[in-house]
């Protein structure tokens, strides 16, 4: 089973691109905080996620996400390879967004629990430009 979730802050704003037939890529990354007690102590990490979302995903994403802003995912991993121009090998482990839920920002009066999924659907393989 390859399924991720994930809850965090935006890094940075979505940056938007389009594959030649047209359908829209969004990259983002998200932060995410964990806590934990260490012998007395409490400590914290924090770990940094690359995010992709393809198609209706990636527009909402390029429409409502900003920078700061809170954030559940859910995906799967994708391992990406490549060479580079110095025949040296390259590869990268990331995240392709399945669905986002838009959470209130901090101080937001919204009704409910202001959360808004959005179920976006992913390409085939072949049809992803990298």
């Amino acid at each position: 089973m390859n399924r991720v979730d994930l809850f965090g802050n935006l890094t940075r704003d979505v940056e938007m691109r389009y594959a030649p037939s047209g359908m829209a890529v969004a990259s983002f990354g998200l932060a995410i905080n964990r806590r934990y007690r260490q012998d007395d102590e409490v400590k914290e990490e924090t770990t940094f996620v690359d995010l992709t979302a393809f198609g209706r995903t990636a527009e909402v994403a390029g429409e409502y996400l900003v920078k700061g802003r809170p954030l559940l995912v859910e995906g799967h991993l994708r391992l990406r390879s490549w060479e580079t121009e110095g025949g040296a090998k390259r590869s990268k482990l990331d995240v392709v967004v399945d669905r986002l839920h838009l959470l209130p920002r901090n101080g937001s009066n919204g009704g409910g629990n202001g959360a808004k999924e959005f179920d976006g659907s992913i390409p085939e393989d072949a049809e992803i430009p990298f």
